[in-house]
């Protein structure tokens, strides 16, 4: 009978087991970069959604925003030519180059999922009742706007609305990722961002960045 040479099938299950549980061991104690806290609670942008007019007509009559700026002005040169949006409050588009050549007005990008944006829309309401000052539009970007309706209702802002659909505004103004974002269009075509994009707290704090850019 011929000696064994080499190990046996028991032996090499075996030894495949406690090469398994060692590597197991390893993975478990491996230590892990912690998950960045700036983005673990950060809201997920939404994709805008196409409603009727129909299915917004009741969300619209609750809300009750002012009628949208209508002008027939000719735009002049700039990011705002030609870009059109969505009326959000009523049926209806809004010329945002046509609207910014009557005279300043300023433009707040927001969305109801956006946290700060829910924040700061009380400072841009007041500042926009105060005598004397440039005319404030929302644009309702990335969202749902039956979620936008809801919101301005809940929240008591009433101001002239529009949806940026297909963001146009975002691609001509080349807005960055993230919200809010405001800007002030003026006639001559210019527009100026407020920057650094601090969501307002108050409608001195909207006052200044309108008097800084104007």
């Amino acid at each position: 009978m011929s000696a064994r040479v080499g190990p046996g099938r028991a032996e090499v299950v075996s030894t495949a087991v406690v090469v398994l549980l060692v590597a197991l061991a390893v993975f478990a104690l491996w230590p892990r970069s912690a998950p960045d806290p700036s983005t673990a609670d950060a809201p997920v942008a939404q994709q805008a959604v196409a409603v009727s007019d129909a299915e917004l007509a009741p969300l619209r009559a609750d809300a009750d925003l002012p009628p949208c700026p209508v002008s027939a002005a000719a735009a002049p040169d700039g990011p705002l030519a030609g870009v059109t949006v969505a009326c959000l409050g009523a049926e209806g588009a809004v010329d945002l180059g046509a609207v910014a050549a009557e005279g300043p007005v300023l433009l707040n990008l927001w969305a109801s999922w956006c946290g700060p944006c829910r924040e700061e829309l009380p400072a841009l309401a007041e500042y926009a009742a105060r005598p004397g000052s440039v005319p404030v539009l929302l644009i309702d970007v990335d969202d749902d706007p039956r979620a936008a309706l809801r919101t301005l209702d809940e929240l008591g802002v009433a101001l002239p609305s529009a949806l940026d659909t297909g963001s146009a505004l975002r691609t001509a103004l080349d807005v960055p990722p993230g919200l809010p974002y405001s800007f002030l269009a003026l006639p001559d075509g210019t527009v100026g961002r407020v920057d650094p994009p601090v969501p307002f707290t108050s409608a001195d704090a909207v006052a200044a960045a309108v008097a800084e850019l104007s």
